[in-house]
């Protein structure tokens, strides 16, 4: 990736240009960024370029994501629940509907470095990713692709294997790892990781899902098959919220409380947690206020 970060001031610029109400939070965003994320964001956007991409395209897609994000606030403090509670509802306007996913998917990568919360969960898992692991590597829902490049880069495993829904995630997701590491060991694959038979019971050595739970309508589901999925001393990373609605979120937790029951009755155990508050507010003001909550958490099997 290119050592020049002009492209990030350039992208600021036009999303402040047509949005000038959030350049506050952009400077104090891209402020905070460290020089390697800066460069890496820049990186992106050259990639984002050199297939087309205009800088207006990619920050109407961020403000796309601001504003279905902002919109589903405001239905959520005036209903106290999500729009939508199945994945059929939102399954034709979002994942099927192949422009709006490829705006989302570009507009959502951006967010992973310039939303505080988003920036902190991917730090946590450039920290704890194994450096010298060996062995197989999974991911469910890739989306982006940015947690699979991080696991590239930091990591030292044999294989890497990442599994979607959407083919619109695919498609970027295998884009990406082509271009940024093309002799990667990597797959992307268009598949349900519930219902694949040849994905065998503890074979992975690390599995990572991130922002997928509360697209789903049986979380508990997902988080008994990365148990089931995992060997013994595997790396387990997952992301999700709290009190977070959004355009395609479905499933609703109102406490840290009663999403990390959930996973310890998975058969998993938190090793090490990030619960980080709504902006501008203390974790117990979100709590008190049900204010949107991001959590990350590094897991292990129950046991191991």
């Amino acid at each position: 990736m290119s050592d020049s970060t002009a492209l990030v001031d350039s992208l600021i610029e036009n999303i402040a240009e047509q949005y000038p109400v959030h350049r506050g939070f952009l400077d104090q965003a891209i402020g905070g960024a460290t020089p390697e994320e800066r460069t890496r964001l820049d990186g992106y956007l050259q990639f984002c370029q050199g297939k087309g991409l205009q800088l207006d395209y990619l920050a109407e897609s961020y403000l796309t994501i601001l504003g279905d994000t902002l919109e589903e606030q405001i239905y959520f403090r005036e209903h106290g629940s999500y729009r939508h509670s199945t994945f059929a509802e939102v399954a034709e306007s979002v994942y099927h509907d192949r422009d709006y996913m490829d705006r989302y998917m570009y507009g959502l990568a951006i967010t992973n470095f310039l939303w505080p919360n988003h920036v902190e969960m991917a730090r946590l898992l450039h920290r704890t990713l194994p450096r010298n692991r060996s062995g197989r590597y999974l991911e469910v829902g890739p989306g982006h692709g940015f947690l699979l490049l991080a696991a590239i880069e930091v990591g030292a495993f044999d294989e890497f294997l990442g599994v979607d829904l959407s083919a619109a995630s695919v498609e970027q997701t295998r884009t990406i790892v082509e271009h940024f590491h093309p002799e990667a060991p990597a797959k992307v694959e268009l598949r349900d990781f519930l219902e694949a038979e040849d994905l065998e019971p503890g074979s992975f050595d690390a599995v990572v899902m991130g922002e997928v739970l509360e697209h789903v309508e049986q979380p508990e589901v997902f988080l008994r098959r990365i148990a089931e999925l995992a060997k013994d001393d595997a790396y387990i990373f997952i992301t999700t919220c709290i009190n977070a609605p959004a355009v395609d979120h479905i499933y609703l937790w109102r406490t840290t409380d009663e999403l990390e029951d959930m996973i310890v009755a998975s058969g998993l155990t938190i090793v090490e947690p990030l619960r980080l508050p709504y902006e501008g507010k203390t974790l117990e003001e979100s709590r008190e206020q049900d204010l949107p909550i991001n959590v990350a958490y590094v897991l292990a099997r129950t046991g191991a």
